[in-house]
C-alpha cells in the first residue's frame, strides 16, 4: 500500500482516529487555529512511517517539510512558536500556568475514567471495539474485520490493570468522572470556555476525553443525564474554526469552570501525582491514595514523574508577582504545597 504523502505545500498531515482522545484534541486545535491540514486514519503503511516515534502512538503530525512528530502537548506548544494567529494559550503567564495545569489534568487523569468505561462492561467493550477496528489498525487483521474487533477488544482489556482501571479503583474513577462533570457544567455554553470566550489549550485537553465519553454508551447517560450542557458544549468544540473571542481576567475565570476544576486538581490529581513521584522514587510497586473516601492503587509511572517535574519548573518560572496572584487560590485548593515542592 503507497503512503499518502502532503497533499500541498504548507500543509501538515494529522494521522489519527475518532476514537482517540488525543487525536481529537490535535484536531480541534488545527481547526480552530485555521492552520493548513489534512485529516487522515491510521494504516499499517502510516504506521511503518512513523515507527521511528516513540511512543508510536496517535495522533502523528506530519509537518510541511516531511517530519513526523508526536505528543499532543508538545506539537500545541511548538506550534505556537511557528503560527502566531489565534493563540490557544492566554496571553497572562498566570492564567498561562494555570491552562497547562488543566491540560495536564485532561491528559492525565480524566482519560482514567474514559478507559475504564471503555472496556469494563461488554455493551461499552462491543462498541468501541468495533469503532476501533476501523479505525485504529494495529493489527495484521483485516481492518474492521471481527478478528481485528476481538484482538482489540483482548489487548484493551489486558492493559485494564496496567492503567488502573480495577475492581479496586472503579468507585473513585466513576466519582471522578461525576465531579469533573459538575466542575464543568455550570459554566460551559456557546462560546463560554474555561479562559474566556475563545478555547485554550486546556478547553481543547478536555474536549478530546469528554467527547469521547459523550460518544461511548455508559459514559454517555451519565452525560446527557446530569450534564447535557457539558455534552453538547464538548462537542460543538469540535470545530470552532468560525469561533472569535477574548480572554478573560484571573477573577473572572477562577469564577468559572477552571476555578472548579482547580479545586479539583488539589483535591485528586496533583496528589496522585505527588503519590506517584514518591512510589517511583521510592522503588515501591504500588502507589496509593485516598480520595472522597475512596481508594486508588497502581504501579508508578514515570511519565507521571515528568508531568509533575514539568509543572513545578513552569511554576517556578512564572515571575515574582504571578506566583503572588495565584497564591490565595492555590493555597486555598491545596495546590499550592505539591506545585512548590513543600515537603516534597
Amino acid at each position: 500500500m503507497s503512503v499518502p504523502t502532503v497533499s500541498s505545500e504548507g500543509r501538515y498531515r494529522l494521522v489519527g482516529s475518532t476514537a482517540s482522545p488525543y487525536a481529537l484534541k490535535m484536531r480541534a486545535i488545527l481547526r480552530y487555529r485555521r492552520i493548513p491540514f489534512d485529516w487522515v486514519i491510521m494504516t499499517p503503511a502510516l504506521r511503518a512511517e512513523t515507527a521511528h516515534l516513540k511512543p508510536n502512538l496517535i495522533p502523528a503530525l506530519r509537518y510541511p517539510d516531511g517530519t513526523w512528530r508526536g505528543e499532543t502537548t508538545t506539537l500545541a506548544h511548538d506550534l505556537e512558536t511557528r503560527h502566531r494567529e489565534r493563540s490557544i494559550i492566554p496571553e497572562d503567564p498566570a492564567l498561562a500556568f494555570l491552562c497547562d495545569l488543566l491540560e495536564d489534568m485532561a491528559d492525565e487523569w480524566a482519560v482514567k475514567p474514559l478507559f475504564l468505561y471503555r472496556w469494563w462492561d461488554p455493551e461499552d467493550q462491543d462498541y468501541v471495539s468495533r469503532w476501533a477496528a476501523e479505525e485504529w489498525s494495529v493489527f495484521e487483521e483485516e481492518a474492521g474485520s471481527e478478528a481485528e474487533r476481538e484482538a482489540m477488544r483482548r489487548r484493551q482489556i489486558s492493559r485494564m490493570p496496567i492503567l488502573g482501571a480495577t475492581a479496586e479503583n472503579k468507585p473513585l474513577l466513576e466519582e471522578s468522572y461525576r465531579r469533573m462533570l459538575a466542575a464543568i457544567e455550570p459554566h460551559v455554553g456557546l462560546n463560554r470556555f474555561f479562559f474566556g470566550t475563545r478555547p485554550s489549550l486546556a478547553d481543547f485537553a478536555w474536549y478530546g476525553q469528554l467527547n469521547e465519553m459523550a460518544t461511548d454508551p455508559t459514559p454517555m447517560r451519565i452525560m446527557r443525564a446530569i450534564a447535557p450542557k457539558t455534552d453538547i458544549w464538548a462537542r460543538r468544540l469540535d470545530d470552532t474554526s468560525g469561533v472569535d473571542g477574548e480572554w478573560w481576567p484571573l477573577d473572572k475565570v477562577l469564577a468559572g469552570a477552571a476555578g472548579d476544576l482547580l479545586a479539583l486538581a488539589g483535591e485528586l490529581y496533583l496528589p496522585f501525582l505527588a503519590a506517584n513521584e514518591k512510589a517511583f522514587n521510592g522503588g515501591l510497586e504500588r502507589l496509593r491514595i485516598t480520595v472522597w473516601g475512596l481508594d486508588y492503587a497502581l504501579a508508578p509511572f514515570k511519565y507521571q514523574v515528568k508531568c509533575l517535574t514539568t509543572l513545578r519548573d513552569r511554576f517556578c518560572a512564572l515571575g515574582a508577582p504571578d506566583r503572588s496572584r495565584l497564591e490565595p487560590v492555590l493555597r486555598r485548593t491545596g495546590c499550592w504545597p505539591i506545585l512548590a515542592g513543600e515537603g516534597a
